[in-house]
């Protein structure tokens, strides 16, 4: 009876949408709900092991300092990942968005990161960074005392931070590219006839220009920056002294280390409540006036 009352054209369109609603249902919802529901619980995952847990995992979790230092690596490892990851690439994207020398292969060749293994990149930057390595053979060289980079507490962080702009270099390059592109250069023209300068122009045409892009670039560039594991298991795992732990590896280590698949839901569920508070803030920052 209702499907008698829906137009010919709703009926096509919900029988076009719902192979796609299919499989966010199974494939998006329910692994959400299913991991909310295991953060109330403790015990194994097998159904007959799980145990009602109540909000017991949550005070745990408020009360546990190193989830708070945790949350502090993860402020301070996102914060200082999306600045350079989306500061860099807008400048080049500018100049490569000119008329410059082997601009076609500048562009290929800023994108390679984009494409490389995160894996391949961690173990080519731990091999780099190592005590013997020869970024510090190059400090020798320059009669500088050798830094242990990935044993060091100030060190170590700073240089997945390098490894995760560069890898997200290349992808925001391409999109700053295509945004550049869809303004019209009647603008620029326009501008420079009544005496803009370069700054000028870039103020006030290219970056509220660039407002959709911009937005794009920078949830997809957080979104990357919260999930970031590889790195970190490849190049830290999580030290030393805890100074490189984000709450994507400390779930991971108390799901698949400690077993303590409730405590990590809970986490987990933490971090996806962040992500979808930092993505709301953002959309609200780049909302058109």
């Amino acid at each position: 009876m209702v499907a008698a009352r829906l137009s010919a054209g709703a009926i096509t369109a919900w029988a076009l949408l719902a192979p796609a609603l299919i499989l966010l249902a199974i494939f998006v919802v329910w692994p959400i709900a299913y991991l909310v529901f295991l953060s109330f619980t403790t015990g194994s995952f097998t159904r007959a092991g799980l145990q009602w847990h109540g909000l017991n995992n949550y005070r745990r979790l408020i009360l546990d300092p190193d989830v708070w230092q945790v949350l502090g690596n993860t402020l301070y490892f996102t914060v200082a990942t999306v600045i350079p990851s989306l500061g860099v690439p807008l400048g080049l994207a500018v100049i490569l968005n000119q008329t410059v020398i082997l601009r076609g292969l500048l562009r290929t060749a800023y994108f390679i990161p984009s494409v490389t293994s995160l894996v391949a990149v961690g173990l080519g930057f731990r091999w780099l960074f190592q005590n013997d390595g020869p970024i510090n053979h190059l400090l020798i060289t320059w009669g500088v005392d050798p830094v242990p980079w990935l044993n060091s507490p100030l060190w170590a962080m700073p240089v997945l931070i390098l490894l995760s702009s560069w890898k997200q270099l290349g992808f925001n390059l391409v999109v700053f590219l295509a945004g550049l592109q869809a303004i019209p250069r009647s603008r620029y023209e326009a501008a420079e006839l009544d005496g803009a300068g370069p700054w000028q122009a870039f103020w006030h045409i290219t970056l509220p220009g660039l407002r959709p892009t911009l937005l794009f670039a920078t949830v997809t560039t957080v979104i990357f920056t919260l999930r970031s594991f590889e790195q970190v298991y490849v190049m830290t795992g999580g030290g030393p002294l805890n100074s490189t732990n984000i709450l994507v590896y400390y779930t991971y280590e108390q799901a698949f280390s400690q077993f303590d698949f409730g405590y990590a839901a809970a986490v987990a569920t933490v971090l996806l409540l962040i992500a979808i508070g930092l993505v709301y803030l953002q959309l609200q920052a780049w909302r058109e006036p």
